[in-house]
């Protein structure tokens, strides 16, 4: 793997906005990002992973108790030096963090693609050149998936489609049996489905992780404005379902180590039996 100096540099949206009503109590008082697992905050795995990948810009929005997240991670995240690890090089491993504070911007949350739109000047300024400088990763705050790899492999092959967004699927869990999407893999590039009710094909659950393009939040597929001066709420599944009946939108699955940390029972089954890879 190359070093991060020579990876294309690509930012990341981090999304911590949600109140985290299926957690309560526990939200109450916390951000569902901040909740602890395995004695790091949750969001803090997503930081390490995309530190150890390369990524140097992450953008954070919040909303519910936002003010918590800004206060804890501040403006850098850097790696703790291990001790295989001079500091030095370990310190080429960090990241700078905006925020996008709906809650104070707002109000409120803006929702998936409403808070992506209000945050598009930051993840994608207008100073960024290159092949890479239209795209960036998004995943959820409050997803554990400590293996997944931000792969500079995966980014080269999706800077070299012509696709708004590569998804990446996992099995369905016990609560979502139904799934979201359903996988083409009979193509040279896996294109996720936008299946109707009435279709039997297998359908996967959005692991909240993929990597998207600039374009997927504007015209013809996105009429909010970018930078979203008005603050609209709006939701991802409705682009994205309009993306993938055009084909435009690649998929993979993901067999790792994946829980979506929705509710007191998952978090405190998550601190007592860290999950393995799925079947």
């Amino acid at each position: 793997m190359p070093p991060p100096a020579q990876r294309p540099q690509v930012a990341a949206m981090l999304l911590a906005a949600g109140r985290g009503e299926r957690m309560r109590p526990l939200t109450d008082s916390t951000p569902k990002p901040l909740l602890a697992v395995r004695g790091k905050a949750l969001m803090q795995w997503q930081l390490e992973a995309l530190a150890h990948a390369g990524v140097r810009r992450v953008v954070v929005n919040t909303a519910w108790l936002g003010a918590q997240i800004s206060a804890q991670f501040k403006d850098i995240f850097s790696l703790q030096p291990a001790s295989s690890m001079p500091e030095q090089l370990s310190n080429r491993y960090s990241l700078s963090i905006c925020y996008s504070h709906e809650g104070e911007d707002f109000g409120g949350a803006l929702e998936t693609a409403g808070g992506i739109a209000r945050a598009l000047p930051l993840l994608c300024p207008p100073t960024a050149v290159g092949a890479s400088a239209d795209l960036f990763w998004v995943l959820a705050g409050d997803v554990y998936a400590p293996d997944f790899v931000f792969s500079p492999a995966a980014l080269a092959r999706f800077v070299a489609s012509d696709k708004l967004a590569h998804l990446w699927l996992v099995p369905n869990p016990a609560h979502h049996l139904r799934g979201d999407f359903g996988l083409d893999a009979s193509g040279s590039i896996a294109l996720a489905l936008n299946l109707p009710d009435s279709d039997e094909r297998a359908r996967y659950t959005y692991s909240t992780i993929g990597l998207y393009r600039r374009a997927l939040f504007e015209p013809p597929w996105c009429d909010i404005a970018s930078g979203n001066p008005l603050g609209i709420k709006a939701p991802l599944g409705p682009l994205l379902r309009a993306a993938m009946d055009h084909g435009r939108v690649s998929a993979e699955l993901y067999d790792g180590p994946w829980t979506d940390v929705g509710t007191p029972e998952r978090l405190h089954a998550l601190n007592l039996n860290p999950p393995t890879a799925q079947p």
